[in-house]
């Protein structure tokens, strides 16, 4: 589908925030043709951007909705359809040669999967199919020959700083975070936490979900073990540095004690465009870093005591096996009560350490026991008196 000289694309989570993103890119880049597009509940936000992008294949979430986007599309030729079956018709669409994964949460993984025996590369945003399911994902990515484009702008950091440097060793990734709204603070001072005050980052504009994920630092801990796959390094050669400004994504230090970084504004833009044109790099009017008026960057270490998130992310990095699903799952499920005003803030962190502690551990998952091990955390919650309403 280049021979034109177009780059086609497909995304999977066109209506948030990575999908959004990647549109406004597509809008600014002529040369970026949309296949497909899979948006979810929004069916408003998707009719708008089937009408402005012309995609040949539309994934909605639930069948019921698709009459509803028929009528806000009347006129406009596509194909529809709906659910996991849907997701997968989109990712293996070979009119397609780049698979934008920017759905959240581990519906992501069958998807992907797919994408990658069919061929296309994948530019990379659905951090928990590298959570739990790296060491399925990664070796059939080199099986089929299929590159996997880091799109979180620490991961594409590290790529970015690992350019021209494939054959020299890598002594440790400093992976750098912002420390979120809350840095600074105790567990006594975040007790009464409310969602306004998790969505407050002070950084960054994202989805709900990983913006309370980074307020918790457990979005960190799920960078670490995602790390872990994409560069093929233990979790002990990953360092977490928090760097508060925000400016330096990430960083590399070499076995000869060099260090390179990658900066710049903090603009997601501009790690999704170069996930789509990657090796190359095109014009972007996102603004530039001023060195004057920045004048410092600032370092600290992340405090593990307080966050304890990024600490049980480590720990289940190291485990391995299914663990990483028990921590990922958890930590959806509790976000989402928590969303709701269903339970504290602390209280995520809690379902997580119960979730892992509880939870039978697997080995070597596979697939379908990646997903049954999610299940199986959302049954324990749900259904413990520990994390009742009247005890949260």
């Amino acid at each position: 589908m280049e021979t034109d000289g177009s780059k086609y694309i497909s995304i999977l989570g066109s209506t948030g925030s990575i999908g959004t993103q990647t549109l406004d890119i597509v809008r600014h880049n002529s040369i970026l043709k949309v296949v497909g597009l899979s948006g979810g509940h929004n069916i408003k936000l998707l009719a708008e951007q089937i009408a402005e992008f012309r995609p040949k294949i539309v994934s909605v979430a639930d069948e019921k909705d698709i009459d509803c986007l028929k009528s806000l599309t009347m006129g406009l030729e596509y194909e529809i359809c709906y659910g996991m079956d849907g997701l997968i018709r989109i990712a293996t669409d070979e009119r397609a040669s780049v698979i934008v994964t920017a759905i959240v949460g581990m519906i992501g993984i069958r998807p992907t999967v797919e994408a990658i025996r069919t061929g296309h590369d994948i530019a990379l945003a659905n951090k928990e199919t590298l959570v739990t399911a790296g060491h399925i994902i990664m070796p059939l990515a080199r099986e089929c020959n299929v590159r996997i484009l880091p799109v979180d702008s620490e991961h594409s950091a590290i790529f970015q700083s690992l350019n021209g440097e494939s054959y020299n060793r890598i002594e440790k990734i400093l992976l750098t975070a912002s420390g979120g709204p809350f840095r600074g603070r105790t567990r006594e001072e975040m007790k009464d936490v409310v969602l306004a005050d998790a969505l407050k980052h002070p950084n960054w504009a994202m989805g709900h979900k990983i913006t309370v994920d980074s307020s918790t630092m457990v979005n960190k801990g799920l960078e670490v073990m995602e790390a872990r796959w994409l560069f093929d390094v233990d979790i002990d050669d990953i360092t977490v540095i928090v760097q508060p400004q925000s400016i330096i994504h990430s960083m590399v230090q070499f076995v000869d004690g060099s260090v390179i970084a990658q900066m710049g504004l903090p603009d997601m833009r501009l790690p999704i465009q170069y996930a789509l044109f990657y090796p190359d790099r095109r014009p972007m009017n996102n603004g530039r870093l001023d060195f004057y008026e920045l004048s410092r960057i600032t370092f600290e270490k992340p405090d593990m005591e307080n966050f304890v998130g990024l600490k049980y992310a480590i720990e289940a990095g190291k485990k391995g096996g299914n663990m990483p699903t028990i921590f990922n799952a958890a930590n959806e499920y509790a976000v989402a009560r928590f969303i709701k005003g269903e339970i504290g803030f602390l209280t995520i962190t809690d379902m997580i350490r119960y979730a892992m502690d509880n939870c039978e551990f697997i080995d070597n998952p596979n697939v379908d026991e990646i997903l049954a091990s999610e299940q199986d955390v959302y049954k324990l919650l749900s259904e413990s008196s520990v994390f009742a309403p009247e005890n949260s």
